[in-house]
């Protein structure tokens, strides 16, 4: 283990602190100050390398936590780089945007703060490629098998990369203008600066990872002849399809997804010219939902200049400790303030939206609430609490219903459960032969750290189909269930 008595000497959670306010709010840049190799070694010696590591089961990668923080604690950068590869492709990416499941089943945090799981993996992932440790790791030879990769998110990435390492020649598929997809144009660049998705892209390129960007399967490709053409294909669309808000001024100018207007500002911050671009400048900006995507708009608005920003929650308020119905090891769902919500505006919660409401010339001017009752189980508006708030700019951050499914329905046949997702059996493979879902498309909205695993999953499945056998590793069974952001 790393130090013995590291969790008796060290007893308190230290992390880098985020730049000031004042500061952070005039860039896009990451919020985090540098953090202090010292202070990241004390806190991986808070590991107690249990018996039963509990961090393993938090984690859907299987990350093998405690090894990573003992080579940590001794100075093992490389070593440590190594580990944390072994199980998780993009560890860049989960430590600056996974929640951290890891940390609420730190056996540590039964009656002490848990380690500092995610800082010590971001770190390490960091070091590694400031080290030139990270190459690429092309395969001693080619199958001759071809596989096709719709959609270049979390889930689609990783199964390309490890398809690709396995031989197999991947292309990978992506509508936008360039690769990434909620990576590159939902997360905004203070949460993960795109430099670090570059890097690793960079480096699939070298392994022989083909990106497609500007290819929409189902129109400019259709779905059969991408089969016909390719011997596999792996659909990683994503959940993109929002849950609307259908009340009395929804159709009013100034109310949008909060994806449009995260997709807009990504594409401005990366310098694109966008014409009549959403923006927060000047105005009342009201968001509705309190997940992650709200957060990620809280923070653009106040970027771009918004005169006050509310964010609305129709639930209660989660509580600041662990409730007793969500008893560790399981990641309860208690009251986060992310680094958007510290540079200003107000939550609101138990707050029902009741109706949009237009200026004379059809834009929205206000929001009518009111106050959330809770009859039969149902969340209702309390009739005789209703109150306007200003807003010039709604933004509906209330999650995803599922992936697209129109082309996929006219195309491939391709059959859905009751839930909206992708159907699919024990591997990943939909009703159509050689056609297999990961990620979102198929599991429903959820964490990034769920699609990665299924990416490295489907691709041990694929590999199977194509070659009869694997070595790949398929570190999670594939279900129907959708677990969405705390909070959301």
């Amino acid at each position: 283990m790393a130090d013995p008595k590291g969790f008796l000497k060290v007893t308190e959670r230290e992390l880098p602190a985020r730049r000031p306010v004042p500061v952070r709010i005039l860039d896009w840049k990451e919020v985090y100050e540098p953090g202090d190799s010292a202070v990241l070694r004390r806190q991986a010696g808070r590991c107690m390398d249990c018996g039963i590591p509990f961090c393993h089961t938090g984690c859907p990668l299987g990350n093998l936590i405690p090894e990573w923080n003992d080579l940590t604690w001794r100075g093992e950068g490389r070593a440590a780089s190594e580990r944390l590869h072994a199980t998780n492709n993009f560890p860049e990416f989960t430590g600056r945007l996974c929640p951290a499941p890891c940390e609420s089943s730190c056996v540590l945090g039964i009656n002490q703060p848990a380690v500092t799981i995610k800082q010590i993996e971001v770190a390490i992932a960091d070091e590694a490629f400031a080290s030139g440790w990270i190459e690429p790791e092309p395969p001693e030879r080619l199958t001759g098998k071809t596989v096709a990769v719709v959609g270049s998110g979390p889930a689609g990435l990783a199964a390309a990369q490890q398809l690709t390492r396995a031989g197999h020649t991947v292309a990978v598929f992506e509508r936008d203008d360039r690769i990434g997809g909620l990576l590159r144009y939902g997360i905004p660049d203070f949460k993960m600066e795109k430099r670090v998705l570059e890097t690793r892209l960079r480096q699939m390129q070298a392994e022989g990872t083909r990106f497609r960007a500007g290819v929409e399967i189902g129109k400019d490709i259709s779905w059969s002849d991408l089969r016909a053409r390719y011997d596999a294909v792996v659909i990683a669309t994503g959940s993109t399809v929002p849950r609307d808000l259908a009340l009395p001024g929804r159709e009013l100018a100034g109310v949008h997804y909060a994806m449009e207007y995260l997709v807009e500002s990504n594409h401005a911050v990366a310098g694109d010219q966008v014409p009549h671009q959403l923006s927060a400048d000047g105005k009342h900006v009201v968001v509705i939902g309190g997940g992650d995507t709200g957060a990620d708009c809280i923070g653009t608005a106040h970027r771009q200049g918004a005169l006050s920003v509310t964010n609305l929650a129709i639930g209660k308020q989660p509580p600041e400790l662990r409730p007793e119905n969500q008893p560790w090891p399981m990641m309860p769902n208690i009251f986060e303030v992310q680094s958007a919500h510290e540079e200003g505006g107000e939550r609101s919660y138990l707050a029902s939206t009741v109706e949009f409401v237009s200026n004379e010339v059809g834009e929205v001017r206000a929001l009518r609430v009111a106050e959330t009752e809770y009859v039969d189980g149902k969340r209702l508006p309390k009739a005789g609490t209703e109150r306007e708030i200003p807003a010039d700019l709604v933004l509906i951050a209330m999650g995803f219903t599922g992936p697209e499914r129109d082309t996929l329905e006219d195309q491939l046949g391709t059959a859905f459960t009751t839930r909206g997702n992708v159907e699919r059996d024990g591997s990943y493979e939909t009703d159509e032969p050689g056609v297999f879902v990961a990620g979102d498309a198929g599991r429903g909205q959820s964490l990034i750290v769920w699609a990665i695993a299924e990416g490295r999953a489907v691709a041990a499945h694929v590999d199977t189909y194509l070659t009869g056998k694997t070595t790949l590793p398929a570190p999670v069974a594939p279900t129907d269930v959708a677990i969405g952001l705390p909070g959301a």
